[in-house]
């Protein structure tokens, strides 16, 4: 199984991480991130300079990207880890990821990336989510987990379903107690030439949306003009 899931991940991670990164980059556009982005925020922190307003946009775009796209990339991992030890499957009920056997028990799992995934309306909803699935499955024993891929919970009854982390739930899935470490030597395979390739169209979209923004939003001295600016992200719009 081990064999198995380092030659999921050493075939996959390019596919599902890389490649959607690199995707990612390539589609952006300035203007869709600027009306994303809190001007007064840049302007509170006294960036002066186009290229570093940029580079903290795209900087605060791509973060956030990366743990989406990386998180969807461990899930389809779970799922392939839990079929290789427990016949488990990807879930069609909604909320719920992943659907297993282990032991006499029947276990749907809600994966997240990390244990501080969601507000109180989001755990809400994943309890209801939960609730359900319990009742449709009526007497049968059935065991409710929000599997998080990385971290560590110290209480995981939390009445209603468990909570497992990092190394528990990889464990609980794997039926491995160390595999949360045996993964991470694959997931490096190929990532200092992947990761170079992204650092030459990072920096060529850095110089693009640089110049571009210069063209748009500075003046003639070349300092920001943040009236423009402004306009453009909040300004109301003509009807």
């Amino acid at each position: 199984m081990v064999a198995s899931a380092k030659l999921f991940v050493e075939n996959e991670i390019a596919l599902r991480f890389h490649d959607k990164l690199l995707r990612g980059l390539s589609t952006l556009k300035l203007k869709q991130l600027l009306k994303r982005k809190n001007p007064y925020l840049f302007r509170a922190k006294a960036v002066h300079v186009a290229s570093e307003l940029v580079t903290q946009i795209l900087n605060a775009h791509l973060s956030s990207n990366e743990e989406t796209i990386f998180g969807d990339f461990l899930e389809a991992l779970a799922i392939h880890i839990c079929a290789e030890a427990f016949g488990g499957r990807k879930s069609t009920t909604e909320g719920i990821d992943l659907e297993f056997e282990r032991g006499n028990v029947r276990y749907i799992v809600s994966i997240k990336s990390g244990p501080n995934w969601g507000n109180s309306q989001q755990i809400k909803r994943m309890k209801a989510n939960f609730a359900q699935a319990k009742k449709i499955a009526g007497k049968s024993r059935l065991e409710a987990v929000n599997g998080c891929c990385y971290g560590k919970e110290a209480q995981t009854n939390k009445g209603t379903h468990f909570k497992y982390c990092g190394q528990d739930f990889w464990e609980h899935i794997s039926g491995v107690d160390d595999f949360y470490q045996q993964i991470v030597e694959p997931l490096g395979t190929n990532a200092r030439v992947r990761t170079e390739e992204f650092a030459m169209k990072y920096a060529q979209v850095v110089n693009q949306f640089t110049a571009e923004f210069i063209d748009d939003f500075c003046d003639a001295s070349g300092q920001i003009n943040w009236d423009e600016l402004l306009k453009f992200n909040s300004g109301r719009t003509s009807t």
